[in-house]
């Protein structure tokens, strides 16, 4: 597997595989064609489907209409066999000659990959890539999973997961002052203020389930309207890891360099989907990102607590097993209905799952590798109207 940075991405909204990948992939082109007179830029697929609202077309125009004009081509019709997501680019001189051109896909995470490269293969570090060989190199050596992270990224690691605990925390305090109507047509409102508001009415036990919606839907919103966030895997999840985080240092007092350790193997078992699996809505629907999202938050909620190598993969396992099948339907193309009360259940389902798997020994009968090649399988046999296109499920209610 390769680095968890990957799954921790910092950048802005709203999408991972619809914002961040295309405009990397724009950037990526306008170094390989630097002296074109325009661009012309087709979107096939599910990336064309929901591209408007995803602003996908605005990331890519950012980067290339500072050099020259730019067309995007729009077609949904056409899915590309490698992936649903593809892009291609092409750069033509003053008389209408290519000079070059750029098949792409964006497969999830803002991860890119093509017939010829994948990001996603580029930087192999760990020897295992399925939980259940990290647990058994783990009982031969006595450590916990965050060791398991430092030993093969480098002490360095904690520098990055600094900045990504300092940006999540960023993204909850300022989608919580945040108030109004979100972007895009729908006319929703940010609902974390207000959540936050009603949540400190409450007793004790209201009161915290309260602010734990209250913290997810401010990232959730934050990244609705183009915020910066981090993926957690992804910018449609983002809203679950910090808000599990989040509330439990607030409510526990749990040190930063503990939470640094929580994201850690929280993106070792995000990273274990990833590989073997998929993160992108695009591929396998919304299991594969708020469904990986609460995995990440229940393991990290389990690492905080004490728990053993199999509690963890035991809440990973519940809190990814009982989102299987979801599917991804955004409304009108954006990533607000049913996108950012997901994430808010989500929280509180990881947190869920973190007090369950700690009444138990940590043993159970479906592991959490098998629940991974499940969601893939169930994934791929999910029609594409469920799947990141907005034609099927609730985007046509």
């Amino acid at each position: 597997m390769e680095s968890i940075k990957q799954i921790y991405r910092i950048g802005y909204g709203p999408s991972s595989s619809h914002t961040m990948g295309p405009r990397r992939a724009a950037e990526q082109f306008l170094e390989q064609c630097p002296r074109a007179d325009y661009f012309k830029v087709t979107l096939y697929g599910s990336l064309a489907a929901t591209g408007k609202g995803h602003l996908t077309d605005v990331a890519i125009l950012d980067v290339l209409t500072a050099v020259a004009p730019t067309e995007i081509i729009w077609k949904p019709e056409i899915e590309m066999p490698f992936h649903p997501n593809g892009m291609l680019f092409e750069g033509y001189d003053g008389e209408h000659h290519l000079l070059k051109d750029y098949l792409i896909y964006s497969i999830g995470g803002g991860v890119l990959a093509n017939e010829d490269f994948n990001e996603q293969k580029a930087s192999q570090i760990y020897p295992h890539s399925t939980i259940k060989d990290i647990i058994e190199h783990l009982n031969t050596t006595g450590k916990s999973f965050w060791e398991y992270v430092e030993e093969h990224e480098g002490n360095t690691i904690w520098d990055y997961m600094a900045e990504v605990w300092d940006a999540m925390r960023s993204a909850v305090r300022e989608g919580l002052e945040a108030e109004g109507v979100l972007p895009g047509g729908l006319g929703l409102r940010r609902k974390a203020a207000t959540y936050m508001i009603k949540a400190k009415g409450y007793g004790s036990s209201v009161r915290n389930r309260g602010k734990v919606y209250a913290y997810a839907l401010a990232v959730s919103e934050q990244n609705a309207a183009g915020g910066r966030i981090v993926t957690a895997p992804t910018c449609g999840s983002s809203g679950v890891v910090p808000a599990v985080l989040y509330h439990l240092q607030e409510s526990r007092e749990f040190a930063d360099v503990r939470i640094y350790r929580a994201l850690a193997t929280a993106a070792l078992f995000g990273n274990v989907v990833r590989t073997n699996a998929s993160i992108s809505g695009a591929e396998v629907g919304c299991q594969g990102e708020v469904g990986v999202a609460c995995a990440m938050g229940a393991a990290a909620a389990s690492q905080l607590f004490g728990g053993s190598l199999q509690q963890i993969e035991y809440c990973a396992e519940m809190a990814l097993e009982h989102h299987l099948g979801l599917t991804c339907d955004p409304v009108c193309g954006l990533v607000q209905i049913p996108c950012i009360e997901r994430n808010a259940f989500a929280a509180a389902r990881a947190l869920d799952a973190n007090t369950y798997g700690s009444f138990s020994d940590g043993k159970h009968r479906v592991s959490f590798d098998q629940v991974v090649e499940v969601m893939r399988q169930t994934g791929h046999d999910l029609p594409s109207l469920y799947k990141e296109t907005s034609t099927g499920g609730l985007a046509m209610v």
